[in-house]
């Protein structure tokens, strides 16, 4: 399974690994990330995977959400996204 994880919000210290955390104690390995500053505003889009055949996608987000509340956080499997952005 992968999917795309975003992450945007006032930045502040540490969200980087708070949300890195968040996947690792998942079973979820980061395979690509990429992050800017815009203004005040952190964005972060990782793609993410697992080899988990009970991995929910749901669990993953309020995970990441949970260890950075004040975030906004949207977890989507990668063929979703692959769908939406094909058009």
């Amino acid at each position: 399974m992968r999917a795309v994880v975003t992450v945007v919000g006032k930045d502040t210290v540490g969200i980087l690994a708070n949300v890195s955390t968040a996947c690792a104690e998942m079973n979820v390995s980061v395979d690509e990330v990429t992050q800017s500053i815009l203004n005040e505003y952190f964005c972060l889009i990782m793609l993410v995977s697992s080899d988990a055949d009970d991995f929910a996608i749901e669990d993953l987000k309020n995970h990441i959400s949970g260890k950075v509340p004040e975030m906004q956080v949207h977890v989507m499997h990668e063929d979703i996204f692959n769908s939406m952005h094909r058009i």
